[in-house]
């Protein structure tokens, strides 16, 4: 298509549309998509075109086509977003802005794929006609799919099948739905699209004359009632629709009844019925074959009578009825919204009406955070057919075909569905895996406290069908376990920090040193053993970042071997004279610093040492410190065990010691006491803080055991 034969196409159905200014435009995308050429080697600028063409064959309106030939331009080019509102006004640069967005993220990980789907469903939501143009975008890259590498042939068509396809159904635009599952399938399953393809082509002769035969007898007959059709035709054949019936019904293709298919299109609703009559008198209804979408529309708006009768010579036959209106909305869907009327038409009022699904779809997925997520929910929950069922005061309620009054219950609200414990439909008692039909009056029995249960969860009882009903059951289970985790982390932080001598910790910089925001995550972590103990012991024991509030009159520390000679690194300048407080017992790993004495060397302290912390004159005394190499060192850590007396007690401990190749230089044991604790003190060589925690660990497993830690001048 070159830019001639679109205006004189656009005139045909608009002659109020302005050639200049749509000329104007493709100009524009003409200069700046200079140079570029796809991969079928042709230049950009066609696809422009050939997408606006796809939206012109819907009568689209002047400023929808005009956002189509310039949807790539600030994506792909130098021209900004800016120099499009300047030219084309407000309403143009909002529909290229969105597709732009839509564009932004490419097929590449599943994630990003559905982020690109969460986008384009906020995008419809505010301008459903960015939409329109990223189908017609989609069905010309379809069209060329032929072009890309085998591989990601196959993902795109996916990508068409799963998601672009029933998006084009749900809003109710039949022809490039068809076309697009036409051509996913041709690379999806290009063996059984040839075989179709084939099978309809052998037939095609023999089809044609049959549909002659069968309009030329509704014809006359329709004459015969004083009917005038406004037109009646055959149906176009569906290659996917035949294979997805094969598939489905488990049929083969000369038993597939809408092969031989005509359309019957009249001026009005009660001619509709009438014509329905009439076909019925002149052949066979097949039973089971018969829809009346009038009555009971579609969710994507899509109205038409449909039955299939046994027709002359006895084949098999499906006839469609509907008025003019109908099918412009059938073919065309939302997109007849914008379709080019004479002057003085009036636009559908209900309109709003008709896109409002698009707003109660983004209404309870706003706040899911997983893209992923969000793309089930739309496959379930919208992609899929609808049921309809009332609530006790008559208000209808939209769900996913095969819902169940679980499902039902968390559509009217969160609590409703919390505390749903069973249900009564059409005033009779159904179980909870009961699947809803269209037109049943559902009461939600609740009770008042309690929660759901986890069985819902189970995919394999079928209690839950729907996405939505699925995330809030998680949510409420989420949020409980989220509680119960935070205490149980609590609990055991506390037990080794203690354990450790740190119980003074504040928690907050903790929570900031292990890289999390709040105190509850950090928590919550641990509850969920997200975050194992072993690594927040050996964290905190080899990197002390957190000082801690001082403590305002220790007990005295206990006497404590002087530390063997180290390679302690002060200020830069090693081998001096040097001694580890007993007030604090720095171990290898702790965060320390240096206190210049008076003619007795440097005292190691702790960074968060009470007699440091305090230190409030005389700070020059202080020094920077570091343990430096610590290799084969060892250095005397004091611990402390207490247990519920027994027998070989010491023995195990002893055992876990010598396991370790630690050498225990000193112990003691007080027992015998009234409520029966004993309490073992002892003196370990310790070379480093991951050995310290492996050893306080294997001793606080033992059997009697209340609790082991290291002791510190501040106990």
């Amino acid at each position: 298509m070159d830019i001639q034969t679109l205006l004189g196409h656009i005139q045909s159905y608009n002659p109020q549309a302005d050639s200049a200014r749509i000329r104007r435009a493709y100009d524009l995308a003409f200069a700046a998509h200079t140079g570029q050429m796809r991969s079928t080697g042709d230049p950009y600028i066609t696809h422009c075109l050939e997408v606006t063409g796809i939206l012109a064959d819907m009568y689209l309106d002047e400023d929808t086509l005009i956002a189509a030939l310039l949807h790539d331009v600030p994506e792909d080019t130098k021209v900004p977003l800016e120099t499009i509102r300047s030219e084309f006004g407000d309403a143009v640069a909002k529909m290229v802005d969105g597709v732009t967005k839509l564009s932004g993220l490419r097929l590449g990980m599943e994630q990003t794929q559905a982020e690109t789907l969460r986008k384009m469903f906020m995008a419809m939501a505010e301008e459903i006609r960015v939409v329109m143009i990223k189908l017609a975008d989609r069905l010309h890259n379809m069209r060329t799919l032929y072009a890309r590498p085998p591989e990601k042939q196959r993902k795109i068509a996916r990508e068409t099948m799963e998601i672009f396809a029933p998006l084009a159904n749900r809003l109710g635009m039949y022809n490039i739905r068809r076309e697009l599952e036409d051509l996913s399938l041709k690379h999806l399953e290009p063996d059984k699209f040839k075989e179709i393809e084939d099978l309809l082509a052998d037939d095609k002769d023999d089809q044609q004359a049959y549909i002659q035969q069968a309009m030329t007898i509704v014809r006359e007959r329709l004459a015969q009632e004083e009917i005038v059709p406004r037109y009646i035709g055959g149906r176009p054949k569906h290659i996917y629709s035949i294979y997805n019936k094969m598939v489905r019904k488990g049929r083969d293709f000369d038993q597939i009844y809408d092969i031989r298919a005509i359309r019957v299109i009249v001026e009005n609703m009660r001619d509709c019925y009438v014509v329905l009559g009439i076909i019925h008198s002149l052949w066979t209804p097949i039973p089971g074959e018969f829809d009346d979408y009038i009555a009971k529309p579609k969710e994507n708006l899509y109205q038409s009578l449909h039955t299939a009768v046994i027709g002359p010579a006895g084949k098999p036959m499906e006839v469609q009825i509907r008025t003019e209106d109908m099918h412009e909305l059938a073919e065309f869907g939302i997109a007849a919204h914008w379709r080019y009327k004479e002057p003085g038409t009036k636009h559908d009022p209900a309109f709003e009406e008709k896109i409002n699904w698009v707003r109660q779809v983004m209404e309870f997925r706003k706040d899911i955070t997983d893209a992923r997520v969000f793309v089930d929910s739309l496959k379930t929950d919208v992609f899929q057919d609808q049921v309809y069922a009332f609530t006790p005061k008559g208000d209808i309620i939209e769900m996913a075909m095969g819902a169940t009054p679980i499902d039902f219950a968390y559509n009217v609200h969160t609590e409703v569905g919390n505390r749903c414990r069973g249900a009564k439909v059409n005033g009779k008692i159904v179980p909870l895996d009961y699947r809803l039909k269209t037109g049943d009056r559902v009461e939600v029995l609740t009770t008042k406290k309690g929660g759901p249960s986890r069985d819902w969860l189970n995919p394999s009882l079928g209690l839950v069908r729907t996405a939505r009903a699925r995330e809030k059951i998680r949510y409420y289970f989420k949020h409980q376990e989220r509680e119960q985790a935070i205490a149980e982390g609590r609990a055991l932080l506390e037990k080794e920090l203690h354990k450790l001598g740190y119980d003074q910790r504040n928690l907050e910089e903790l929570a900031k040193f292990f890289n999390y925001r709040a105190v509850d995550e950090f928590l919550e972590a641990i509850g969920h053993e997200d975050l194992s103990m072993q690594s927040v012991s050996v964290r905190l024991l080899e990197a002390e970042r957190v000082k801690t509030p001082a403590v305002e009159t220790p007990p005295p520390p206990p006497v404590l071997p002087k530390a063997p000679e180290s390679t302690l690194t002060v200020a830069g300048v090693d081998n001096l004279l040097q001694q580890v407080a007993h007030c604090c017992n720095p171990l290898p790993g702790d965060q320390v610093i240096g206190y210049i004495t008076r003619g007795r060397g440097i005292t190691i302290h702790r960074r968060d040492c009470k007699n440091i912390v305090n230190v409030d004159t005389e700070r020059e005394r202080l020094i920077a410190i570091d343990w430096g190499k610590t290799d084969e060192k060892v250095y005397p850590v004091l611990v402390q065990v207490r247990a519920f007396d027994r027998a070989g007690l010491v023995h195990d401990i002893s055992g876990i010691v010598m396991a370790e190749h630690v050498n225990m230089t000193s112990t003691s044991a007080v027992a015998g006491r009234k409520d029966r604790i004993a309490v073992i003190t002892a003196m370990l060589e310790i070379s480093s803080a991951a050995q310290l925690t492996r050893i306080l660990n294997k001793i606080d497993r033992l059997p009697n055991v209340i609790e082991a830690r290291r002791v510190t001048g501040s106990d």
